[in-house]
């Protein structure tokens, strides 16, 4: 044994022997720190790393962004290639309702119809009346326009399981309104009853209704006016809120019967609520003596004159040449408020102011002439007023006062009954007969009233006797623009004994003249 190994001295318990490792230096402790903790990875310097990231990120999303744009871009595009033939197929739709029906272009804006002369490759410029002739004649060209001259005699008929109705109806022109373009429903119109064209005044012409819009048959033209303005014809548009399919408008230049024969006697009565006669003749420049000489009447009817009794001599005086007998009530309970006339070329025989009961007579309602042949009455029957305040009296008091006299006058005469009777007695009578249920004027007690004391009692509603299905308004409110849209009311009315009916010639409304919110109607009486 080599002398220089240690020798373990005995009984020396063993103990292990530890190798000697270098001293590490504090930075090398805490990278090797940093290494156990990131499991043995390299530690990351993420100070430069995260605005990598970032970067990436933003990239992702503008990536991302970009393809939802492009997703939506293609849900658009496809959405508005829908809308596209949507509209184009709605486009094709409309220029197809307009062949079968083309009087849904004069319902139509300038604006619209600029939009369809595009549509349809019509080359047009102008007003409206410009456009509406070009797309017209367009129609024509092409052959699809529904309207054609037919032989008089040809037979209306109507095929079951057929998608059009044919329709037979005596007009001037072959102009076709839609009264309410915008709502769809379907009405029929058959040809016009109770009426005599005047011989040549008349085209028949056929209508093939193949579109779903409430339709009537329109007459233009001029008529000689009298206190209208625009030209145009209204009342030829039936327009009614709930119309029957037998239901046509009123036009006075095609059912009016041909005029007597000279060697026929006959006299003419005109009526018409003025609305306040001072304010017609002075404000709306409006001339009584010019609706003499276009309708040449015997007596005229004044209702509403509004006058004061120190006012009457005055306009006696100045308002008609020729008429030379003349008779006015006014009220004296409440100045310039209600009152009636009668002027007449004709003198009678006698003269009575209002019923003869006092209650009623201090409103200047009522105006009674007697002559040869007849009784003739003009009335201004009471309103019922805002809040159906007078309802009650005008149901109960009034109006069978007035119907009790008219009998008692029938027992030596036959009796005329003309003015504004303030009652529209059937749904034909009002444009709207649903929303005016409570408005006076069309109450239903109000109308059970005028068929109790008036109807009932043997007098005969002279325009509805001649004209059956005729929807014909004499008064239109001024508010709304009314008249120009024909939203009326029929108040206005002759009633006649049933002894004379059969000699009732012609009983008429005048629509045109519009110098008050009434219009004038007219009764022609052989004598």
């Amino acid at each position: 044994m080599d002398s220089s190994q240690h020798l373990r001295p005995p009984n020396t318990p063993h103990r292990r022997l530890v190798p000697v490792v270098p001293s590490r230096t504090a930075g090398e402790q805490r990278r090797r720190s940093s290494q156990r903790r990131s499991c043995g990875l390299p530690r990351t310097n993420y100070s430069l790393v995260l605005p990598k990231l970032n970067v990436m990120s933003e990239r992702m999303q503008v990536t991302y962004s970009r393809r939802a744009v492009s997703k939506n871009s293609e849900i658009k595009k496809d959405e508005q290639t829908v809308i596209e033939k949507e509209d184009d197929t709605e486009s094709t739709l409309e220029i197809e309702r307009i062949r079968g029906d083309p009087s849904m272009l004069q319902s139509m804006t300038v604006k619209e119809l600029k939009e369809l002369t595009r549509r349809m490759g019509v080359a047009a410029r102008g007003n409206k009346k410009d456009l509406v002739s070009a797309l017209l004649e367009s129609l024509g060209k092409d052959g699809t326009s529904t309207i054609e001259q037919i032989d008089p005699s040809e037979v209306p008929s109507k095929r079951k399981g057929a998608a059009s109705v044919v329709v037979e109806q005596k007009v001037e022109t072959s102009e076709v309104i839609s009264a309410t373009p915008n709502k769809r429903s379907r009405t029929k119109q058959k040809s016009v009853k109770g009426s005599t064209p005047k011989e040549n005044a008349v085209t028949t012409v056929k209508i093939n209704k193949t579109s779903h819009q409430k339709e009537t048959i329109v007459v233009n033209g001029a008529v000689e006016k009298a206190g209208l303005g625009d030209g145009a014809e209204p009342w030829t548009v039936l327009v009614h809120k709930k119309p029957q399919p037998e239901w046509i408008p009123y036009n006075p230049k095609v059912m009016r019967p041909a005029p007597l024969s000279k060697d026929t006697r006959a006299l003419k009565i005109l009526s018409w609520n003025v609305n306040g006669l001072r304010a017609l003749v002075k404000s709306r420049g409006f001339s009584i003596h010019e609706l003499a000489q276009r309708e040449d009447f015997d007596v005229l009817c004044l209702q509403e004159t509004k006058m004061q009794e120190k006012d009457v001599e005055v306009i006696k005086e100045s308002l008609l040449e020729g008429y030379t007998n003349s008779f006015w009530t006014c009220s004296v309970s409440k100045l310039g408020y209600s009152g009636t006339a009668i002027i007449s070329r004709v003198k009678p025989l006698s003269i009575k102011y209002g019923l003869g009961v006092p209650d009623h007579d201090t409103e200047g309602r009522i105006v009674t002439v007697e002559f040869d042949d007849f009784y003739l009455l003009t009335a201004y029957v009471p309103n019922s007023g805002d809040g159906l305040k007078r309802l009650t009296y005008r149901v109960t008091e009034w109006d069978p006062c007035l119907g009790n006299y008219m009998k008692e006058l029938e027992k030596s005469k036959p009796v005329i009954l003309t003015g504004d009777l303030n009652c529209a007695h059937q749904e034909i009578d009002i444009h709207d007969p649903a929303g005016n249920s409570r408005s006076a004027g069309f109450t239903k007690e109000e109308r059970k009233s005028f068929e109790t004391n008036f109807l009932s009692k043997g007098f005969v509603d002279t325009f509805r006797k001649q004209h059956p299905d005729v929807v014909g308004y004499s008064y239109w409110g001024y508010r709304h623009n009314c008249r120009k849209t024909n939203r009326g009311w029929r108040l206005d009315y002759f009633l006649v004994s049933e002894s004379i009916a059969e000699r009732i010639h012609d009983s008429y409304i005048l629509p045109d003249v519009s110098a008050s919110d009434h219009s004038p109607l007219g009764l022609i009486l052989k004598l």
